[in-house]
């Protein structure tokens, strides 16, 4: 079936070029990221974003999802959700540290300032709890007609989904310590409920009083208790990066991913049906092996998109730039302040550089050399084979990409100038001017390409003449037109916050280029 992207709510919308021919290497992703799972009065299955800064709501029968939440609301990076006694839609907003109540009648009051790093969230009838997402976080009840919050537990190594129990206590996950605990809603010390479980995300009951949880790691496991005897059974999903559960009237689990999306039914075997496809969390950059093969930073994951989907080639947490050398190494950014070198036949990771300040795109020279656009410092640097890093230039405003030519010479998209420069010892020749936010950047022969988030199109500069042409438009970059939000805060309470939105570029053996279409999901071939 046709499925709406953000730019688009008939899907029929396509890029739009005379020189290139333009195609989509993977469909649009209905959801950017899954995080929070919830059934809703309606009896919809509703799903926090906290990347795109959403929450839809999808018909299990049918596969549609619909944006009751949107991301230019009030909500900024919603994690999970829960439904009140009312009806009321309770949220966790992760970054900046706030918890909302939507009323059945769409209207938007907060509830709580003061809960750092809020995530798991459940409701008891009209009582309303939350647990914070930090080392020694809490878990506290919250009370959304006035009231300080009441600390019931302390200590958590990293909280995440609860649920209250059927023996009315509160459970709920340490993700750093591989344990379960509990706590009483009235009260009374936290108790250790199991330990020794595979990276445990979330924590849930199925209808016959189970203690469900689940696993963020690579193979998806599931790993259910009988708290009366103890005894475990394990299932591996297949589903990399679950996040979350919820069980309908029918005692059917359908799971949400982080890492890559979707909603599928999960069966007590394993097997699992999808409900919603998954996809793209971003992209953010992209780059082409050596081997033809297109990659994907899709900032928890490196990703391969395919004609029916995406493949997670491996779990890497914060991916934003990304290029490839001729060794078959994998070079990624973080704009949360490293640089690192992956190996993915050896399955190890060097640090090249770290405290960065945002770090975006990323080139490599012929002699290995790393060239980074650091953007939160205005810089452009040069890490060597050694680690050392040292400053090609200083002085830019928002530098987002780099790319080199065919002898090497390095060029840089300054978003905040509208500008594309070049760096010449030491300096930052100005090659275009005017430019709408440009971000990824490409050299194709005599020629840099720069995508223009602002105006939505590609842009060719001749590097003989200065002269520039518009190559593609209607490309779904950035956020619509009419939609504003705030810039992302990089750090809340300590912990990292979200991303920010990078539309990549780059140019594959053939002379082809691939971009990020981090609008809708999906990553682009202009051949």
């Amino acid at each position: 079936m046709t499925r709406p992207n953000r730019f688009d709510g008939t899907g029929r919308e396509h890029p739009t070029s005379t020189r290139w021919d333009v195609r989509r290497l993977t469909p649009p992703s209905p959801l950017w990221g899954s995080n929070g799972v919830a059934f809703g009065p309606d009896g919809r299955l509703y799903v926090a974003q906290f990347l795109a800064g959403q929450i839809s709501a999808v018909d299990l029968a049918s596969g549609d999802v619909e944006v009751v939440v949107p991301v230019d609301g009030p909500v900024q990076a919603p994690d999970d959700l829960a439904f009140g006694a009312d009806g009321s839609m309770y949220i966790t907003d992760l970054i900046p540290g706030r918890v909302w109540r939507r009323s059945p009648a769409g209207e938007y009051a907060l509830v709580s300032d003061e809960v750092q790093v809020p995530n798991g969230i459940t409701c008891v009838g009209d009582r309303l709890f939350v647990n914070e997402m930090k080392f020694d976080g809490r878990v506290l009840e919250l009370f959304p007609g006035g009231g300080d919050p009441v600390v019931l537990a302390e200590g958590l190594a990293m909280g995440n989904a609860m649920q209250r129990g059927p023996d009315g206590h509160l459970y709920y996950p340490h993700m750093l310590t591989g344990e379960v605990f509990r706590t009483h809603p009235d009260g009374g010390p936290a108790e250790l409920v199991a330990e020794d479980v595979h990276e445990p995300v979330a924590v849930r009951f199925d209808l016959d009083g189970n203690l469900v949880v689940l696993s963020r790691g690579v193979a998806g496991i599931v790993t259910r208790i009988d708290l009366g005897s103890g005894e475990r059974t394990l299932v591996t999903s297949g589903v990399v990066g679950l996040d979350n559960a919820a069980f309908d009237a029918e005692n059917r689990m359908y799971v949400s991913s982080f890492a890559s999306g979707g909603v599928a039914e999960l069966h007590p075997d394993g097997r699992t049906r999808p409900i919603v496809p998954q996809g793209l969390d971003g992209p953010f950059g992209v780059t082409v092996d050596f081997g033809g093969n297109v990659l994907a930073a899709d900032h928890y994951r490196l990703a391969t998109p395919e004609p029916d989907g995406v493949s997670t080639r491996e779990l890497l947490v914060f991916a934003h730039g990304i290029t490839t050398d001729s060794a078959g190494l994998v070079h990624l950014t973080s704009q949360y302040g490293d640089v690192r070198t992956f190996d993915p036949v050896a399955k190890t990771t060097r640090v090249r550089a770290e405290r960065l300040a945002r770090p975006m795109g990323i080139a490599v020279r012929a002699d290995g050399a790393l060239v980074v656009a650091e953007s939160g410092a205005g810089r452009v640097l040069l890490i060597d084979a050694e680690d050392v890093v040292t400053v090609l230039v200083e002085g830019l405003a928002q530098p987002v990409d780099v790319a080199l030519d065919g002898e090497e010479r390095c060029y840089v998209s300054d978003e905040r100038r509208g500008a594309v420069f070049r760096i010449d010892d030491g300096k930052a020749v100005l090659v275009a001017e005017g430019l709408g936010a440009p971000q990824g950047l490409a050299v194709r022969g005599d020629e840099v390409f720069v995508v223009e988030v602002e105006h939505r199109r590609l842009t060719a500069i001749s590097l003989v003449t200065g002269e520039s042409r518009v190559d593609a438009e209607n490309l779904a970059v950035g956020l619509p037109g009419g939609v504003t939000r705030e810039d992302p805060a990089l750090f809340c309470h300590g912990m990292l916050g979200a991303p920010r939105q990078f539309a990549g570029l780059a140019v594959g053996p053939d002379g082809s280029l691939y971009l990020s279409a981090n609008g809708e999901g999906s990553v682009l071939r202009l051949s």
